[in-house]
This record gives structure tokens, C-alpha cells and sequence, in this order.
């Protein structure tokens, strides 16, 4: 009987059917080689075996099989095809962006493909040869040893005694965890003592008794509470716990519980940055079973972790950004979603433009695990799940130990320019504040949601400011540089001595950033030892790192950053935080904007005062009595939550209703606004009032290609699946137009 497998390739392609060769022993979810095209050989994923032959003449063939065993399971392909159809995407690009680049190599020939294939590291392994597992013939041979070979002495000590207890080891010990050197092993396998395998390289696992913090009181019953959700039938829990309230060691005892079972764990975090900390303690816990994996590992190890998680009988901890949901954990019982409301969790830059979060929550249905979703702040979309009761909720109110909450103090910064009480970008009560913790010997963070020295440059007498000629956008000025910068496209330009308009004003800076923060607050602490933290100094992992084992080991005493300081730090010595400019959070043209800077603040406020001592929060503002502020300074998530839940509600945005972004690029302007107008008349006739757009972004021209944009809001009660299937066809009339083809078309499903 003919066979042929529908194999999906990393493109943005439906999945074409191949031909498979007699004789080859082909599984759904295998990777294979196939040919595309005049003579391109890709890695593919058989998705469905049959034996109905296509209609068309010529099939090309399967013929080799990659790696040992399949590298999806049948539930793998269930999340693939609900995120396709969810994201509206094609399995290609959800196979692009979820397998490592090298295990999915491509060439232009057979010979380039084969020297793309990824090789297994391979590693020496030795055991005690059989005879030895005699006891008293061991210890006879070992007394003679130690007179006269010591060093073979001491390599066989260490094998026999691997497994630890008293017994003799008899199963491999990887040659790393040997102090012995080649020359000592290689004469204990001449002499028959020892032998040695060369194999890929395995990964030790350790006992399952684990030490876990104690808990306080308030965590013990929270924990119950999470635990009573579970064994009540709710697959996904909210916890809901204040910043500093020890979360972390909730987790740990639901991880150990899991891996007891022989359960695998993922522990998602939103950003690589803060990963470190967290496996290291961690590891100290679960030792070799803890797995990291983000996009800052190379591409090498992505792939060994990848095919060694195939192979895995469970009982893995695997902890990493939103590309750790794809990894092959076969036998998930739990999934914590650290920081649950974090927009790093969200997918923006290409498709499947998806919320990990949400993907987590789905994943662990299709696998019969359960979800624990944690945030000092969470999602509006999340908190009113477990209010509907679709999601358990649990509160951890209480900071941990002895921590007390910090007193959030709010400077109004139009009054203290009026009293002549403000310094460049600092209140009084803020530098009169940090005074006092320098003089202590304490430390504080500065919060500046803004990088870069100024937003822009500007000349004093005709208004002229440096733009991005490819973005329709200011140019950020970077004053240890000297150079203009565009945030968006990478463009750089040098800052001119004059103004290139008027021949006449001179350009400077405007506004001010974390670079400036950094310069003011030297010159008025010029004592102080102070550290920068956002994109521009964390070029690298190393380099994010050091800043932060600087400041965390006292070697700094201000830290000026940006959002990447909000998150999951826990600095013993931290007894003030300045949140600068409150404005332009609470501003935003969002209308998540008053529940992102209530989570913003709140999280940066959490990192003051979190051992013994109350630390202390100054928030710099023109509104100090904008509800958002008064309900930071209160730590009144509930309030927040009550009335921008009640404005969703009445204006039918998230979590009543769905969105969709469609998003339109050309670089004719013309053929742009031409597609959009013809976009719009078959939306509104399909969808009525739900579609609106087109618009234009605030920067509606990135890379020399123009933008408009639609966004189509889908109401409680409707069927969103219906809605995926009709856009999908209104987008295939109208963009598949032979006029249209050269627009570029990205959707996004609940934009964030």
C-alpha cells in the first residue's frame, strides 16, 4: 500500500504532502528531510500518514528520517494546531519559532544539509568491570592499588563509590565528575578493571528528597487554599500575593510535590534577566534536575536540551522564558507562571504572536496538568477569571518574616517648582530622602520607564527636532556616545553642532532619561557610587549580571533603570525607591494604561524594605490625586481592579471582549491607503461595527514602510472561532488580490 505524510515545513505555508519511501519506518511527529523547490532540502515534521495520493502529477519522496524518535508527541501537535488556529498563523510558523534552529537545519544541497545536522556532544563514561562488583575481591585488588598505583587507587574509589552508601557502584559515572586524568583510566580498562563508553552525554538525576523552606503560617494556609482548588477540580489557580510575600517558596513546595510524583514542572519567568537568581536557588533544592532555557543559551545547548527532554522518564524542572512552553515535557503535572501579567510573556514581533501565559493555560488542559498563575498585580483578564470562578483564586497578603510594607510617600511636582523646591528632575522630598540613605550606608533604586540621555534634540530658535529618516519618529539623543539614536530601526546619526534648518539655533537635549538621571545624580552625590541598568548597558548577560552582583553585593549605592529593575529582585539593603516621572505611565493612549502603571509601581515599590526594616517610596507626580496614584500609595489592588473593571465593562474592552490587530505595512503610501480602504469596506460589510480602522499608529512609519492598522473587537458571547474564520476569509478576498500581494499582513490576537 502507498503511504503518504503531510509534512509541515518552517515556512509560512500550509503543510504539503510527500510521498514515503518503502521500507522507511516513518512516525507522525518524526523530523525528516525533504526536498522544496528546485533543490532546497528542509527539516520537516510529518504531521499525518495516510494513503491518499494528491492531485498532482509529480510527488516528491521521504527518504531519510532525522534523529531517533519523534520529536512531538500527539498533544505537541494539539497545542501546534490550537495556536495556528487560535493566532491565526500557519503550523510552519509555529514550527519556525518553536524548535531550535539547529535541529531543524536546511541547505541548498544534500552536502550542505548534512554539515547543518546537529551532532550530539558525546562524552566518556567508565564503570567498574563486573568482576569487581565482588566485594571481597575489590577490596583485596584495592589494598594492593593503594601501595602501588595511587592515582588508579583513588579513580576507582571514586566509581565504586558513586552512588554513595556502602555498597560497591556498578552502574557509569560520566568522566567529568572524575578527577582522574585519561592516561590513569585508560590503564585501568588495559588492565581490565574498568570500561569505557563513549555515548551523548546524560544528565544525572538526584534523590527526591528535597530540603523546602519552611513556611509561615500565612503561606501554610495558602497553600491548602491551592491545594483545595486542585483536588476540587480547577485546573488553574490565581495566586494573588503582595511583593515580598514569598511566593517563590510556595512554588517550591508545588514543584517538589510534582517531581515526587515523577512529574515534569515548568516554571516560566518573563525575562532571561532575572532567571539567574532563581535557578541558583533553585538548584540548590532540586540540584541537576533544574533545566534553563532561554534564547541567551546557545543554539547548541537549546538542542541537546530539546532531544534529551525526548527521551526523559520524567521528573524534569524545566525554568525559562515563553519559548520553554515547547519543550517535549512528556509527563507535565504542573506549570507555574511566575508574574503573570508581565507584557514579556507576549509574543509581538512575529507570528505566532501569542501570550505564553495564555498558551500555558491550554497546554496544561491538553495534558492533564494544573496551572498556578502568581502575581503581586495580576491581570485584569486573570483576575476576573477567578472572580467568575473559572480560575481558583488564592491571596498571600503578608510579607514574609518580619518584612513590613513600604510607606509610599507621593511629591507633587508642580507644587515644589512653585516653592522653588525642585533640582533638574528631583523633588525635594526625594533628594532630602536619598541624603539620608547615603548617609546610612543604605542603598535606593530609581525608576525611569525611559532610557537613553533625552527623548529627543531640539533647537532653541525654530523648534526643528532630529527625526529618523526611515521611522517617522525623534531621534533618542545618547550623550556618552554623542549620538542620535532611533529605538526602532537602530539608525544613529551624529548630533549637529547646528541647527541643519535655521543654519543658526543651537540643538539641545530635551527631556531627560536614565542616562541623564545617571548624570544628575552624580553631580549632586558625587560620592555616590552609582549603577545604570537598562538596554543600553545591559548589552549582554555578563554585563547584566555584573551591574547587578555590584549592586547586590554593596558595591553601588543608587540604581538608576528602567523597567528591567522592577522585577523579582530581593536586595537585602534597598531602603528607598524613586519612581521620577509617574505622568507618563498614567498617560498612555491605552486603555490598559491605568492598570500598567498601578502593576509598575507597585512592583518597583516592592523592591524597598524587604527584611526587618519598613523601606520607604517617594512617587514624583503633577497628579497626585489621580485615583491610580492614591490607590498605589494604599496598595489597593482591589480598588484599581473594581474600576477598570467597570470601565471594560462599560466600554466592552478586555476581559469582555476579544481583540484582534490587523496590521498593514507597504512602502508605496499610495497602495497602502488603496488595500486599506478595500480592507475596510469588506471588514464593516462582514462585521459591521466590531471592525474599526483604518488608523494610523503614533509611529506610522518604521523601516521606510508605511503603517495603518485595524482592530476588530469581538463582544462576550460571540463565538471567537467563528470570528477567526471569517476574517480569514475576508483577508484571503481582499488581500489576495494580485493589486494587494505586495502589502504585508500581520494579525494579532489579544494585542497587548
Amino acid at each position: 500500500m502507498e503511504r503518504y505524510a503531510d509534512i509541515v515545513l518552517p515556512l509560512a505555508q500550509p503543510a504539503y504532502t510527500y510521498a514515503v519511501a518503502d521500507g522507511l519506518d516513518v512516525e507522525e511527529g518524526q523530523a525528516v528531510a525533504v526536498q522544496f523547490g528546485a533543490r532546497r532540502i528542509y527539516t520537516g515534521i510529518v504531521w499525518r500518514i495516510h494513503g491518499r495520493r494528491p492531485d498532482f502529477p509529480r510527488i516528491k519522496t521521504v527518504s531519510r528520517v532525522l534523529y531517533d524518535r519523534p520529536l512531538l508527541d500527539a498533544r505537541q501537535r494539539a497545542l501546534w494546531e490550537w495556536m495556528a488556529d487560535y493566532y491565526l498563523c500557519t503550523l510552519g510558523e509555529v514550527m519556525r519559532f518553536a524548535l531550535p534552529q539547529t535541529i531543524k537545519p536546511s541547505g541548498n544541497s544534500e552536502q550542505e544539509f548534512a554539515d547543518r545536522e546537529y551532532r550530539p556532544r558525546t562524552e566518556l563514561y567508565a564503570a567498574l568491570d563486573a568482576s569487581l562488583h565482588d566485594e571481597e575481591r575489590f577490596h583485596d585488588l584495592m589494598e594492593r592499588l593503594s601501595r602501588r598505583a595511587p592515582r588508579q587507587y583513588a579513580a576507582l574509589l571514586a566509581i565504586a563509590s558513586a552512588e554513595g552508601g556502602d555498597r560497591i557502584s556498578t552502574g557509569e559515572v560520566p568522566r567529568r565528575l572524575l578527577e582522574a586524568d585519561a592516561a590513569t583510566l585508560a590503564a585501568l580498562q588495559k588492565k581490565g578493571l574498568v570500561t569505557l563508553t563513549r555515548r551523548e552525554r546524560s544528565v544525572e538525576r538526584g534523590c527526591v528528597r528535597f530540603q523546602l523552606p519552611t513556611l509561615t503560617p500565612a503561606q501554610q494556609s495558602c497553600l491548602d487554599t491551592i491545594r483545595g482548588h486542585f483536588d476540587a477540580g480547577r485546573r488553574t489557580v490565581l495566586l494573588h500575593g503582595i511583593t515580598g510575600s514569598g511566593k517563590t517558596e510556595l512554588y517550591i513546595h508545588l514543584i517538589a510535590e510534582a517531581l515526587v510524583r515523577g512529574g515534569d514542572v515548568l516554571l516560566l519567568v518573563p525575562e532571561i534577566a532575572i532567571t539567574a537568581q532563581l535557578i541558583a536557588r533553585l538548584e540548590r533544592i532540586f540540584g541537576s534536575r533544574v533545566t534553563a532555557y532561554h534564547s541567551k543559551l546557545t543554539l547548541a545547548r537549546r538542542t541537546e536540551s530539546y532531544l534529551r527532554l525526548t527521551r526523559s522518564d520524567g521528573g524534569e524542572l524545566v525554568v525559562g522564558a515563553r519559548s520553554a512552553l515547547f519543550l517535549p515535557l512528556r509527563h507535565l503535572q504542573l506549570i507555574v507562571v511566575d508574574e503573570e501579567h508581565d507584557t514579556g510573556y507576549k509574543q509581538t514581533d512575529a507570528q505566532p504572536r501569542y501570550n505564553a501565559r495564555d498558551v500555558a493555560v491550554v497546554m496544561a488542559r491538553l495534558r492533564e496538568a494544573r496551572t498556578v498563575l502568581g502575581s503581586a498585580t495580576p491581570s485584569l483578564e486573570s483576575y476576573a477569571n477567578a472572580l467568575g470562578g473559572k480560575y481558583g483564586l488564592a491571596t498571600l497578603d503578608e510579607r514574609y518574616g518580619d518584612a513590613r510594607p513600604p510607606l509610599v510617600l507621593v511629591s507633587d511636582t508642580l507644587r515644589a517648582v512653585k516653592r522653588n523646591e525642585r533640582k533638574t528632575h528631583f523633588n525635594r522630598l526625594l533628594l532630602d530622602k536619598l541624603a539620608d540613605v547615603l548617609a546610612r550606608g543604605e542603598q535606593a533604586m530609581l525608576f525611569q520607564n525611559r532610557r537613553g540621555f533625552a527623548p529627543y534634540v531640539e533647537c532653541r530658535a525654530c523648534g526643528w527636532t532630529a527625526r529618523c529618516p526611515r521611522c517617522n519618529v525623534t531621534l533618542t539623543y545618547h550623550k556618552r556616545d554623542h549620538r542620535l539614536q532611533c529605538h526602532y530601526c537602530g539608525h544613529v546619526e551624529t548630533v549637529p553642532v547646528r541647527c541643519p534648518a535655521c543654519r543658526a539655533g543651537e540643538v539641545t537635549p530635551a527631556g531627560f532619561g536614565t542616562e541623564k538621571v545617571e548624570e544628575e545624580l552624580a553631580r549632586l552625590f558625587p560620592a555616590a557610587r552609582i549603577e545604570r541598568l537598562d538596554r543600553d548597558t545591559a548589552t549582554s548577560e555578563r554585563a547584566y549580571r555584573a551591574i547587578i552582583d555590584r549592586f547586590e553585593s554593596g558595591q553601588s549605592d543608587l540604581l538608576v533603570g528602567t523597567q528591567m529593575i522592577t522585577k523579582g529582585f530581593d536586595f537585602a539593603r534597598v531602603s528607598l525607591v524613586g519612581i521620577l516621572n509617574a505622568d507618563n505611565l498614567l498617560f498612555a493612549p491605552d486603555f490598559r494604561a491605568a492598570e500598567r502603571a498601578f502593576q509598575l509601581m507597585t512592583q518597583v515599590a516592592g523592591r524597598a524594605g524587604r527584611r526587618d526594616a519598613a523601606g520607604e517610596v517617594v512617587i514624583q507626580t503633577t497628579e497626585p490625586e489621580h485615583p491610580v496614584i492614591r490607590q498605589v500609595a494604599a496598595g489597593d489592588y482591589e480598588a484599581m481592579a473594581r474600576t477598570q473593571l467597570a470601565e471594560r465593562r462599560a466600554f466592552a474592552y478586555p476581559p469582555y471582549a476579544r481583540l484582534i490587530r490587523l496590521t498593514l505595512r507597504q512602502r508605496d503610501r499610495d497602495l497602502l491607503y488603496r488595500a486599506s480602504a478595500a480592507l475596510a469596506v469588506a471588514l464593516r460589510g462582514r462585521f459591521g461595527r466590531r471592525a474599526m480602522g483604518p488608523v494610523a499608529p503614533p509611529v506610522d512609519r518604521i523601516r521606510e514602510e508605511y503603517i495603518t492598522e485595524f482592530l476588530l473587537k469581538i463582544e462576550s458571547g460571540a463565538s471567537a472561532s467563528r470570528a477567526r474564520e471569517v476574517l480569514r476569509e475576508v483577508l484571503r478576498q481582499t488581500l489576495g488580490a494580485k493589486e494587494f500581494q505586495t502589502v504585508t499582513l500581520s494579525c494579532d490576537v489579544d494585542p497587548q
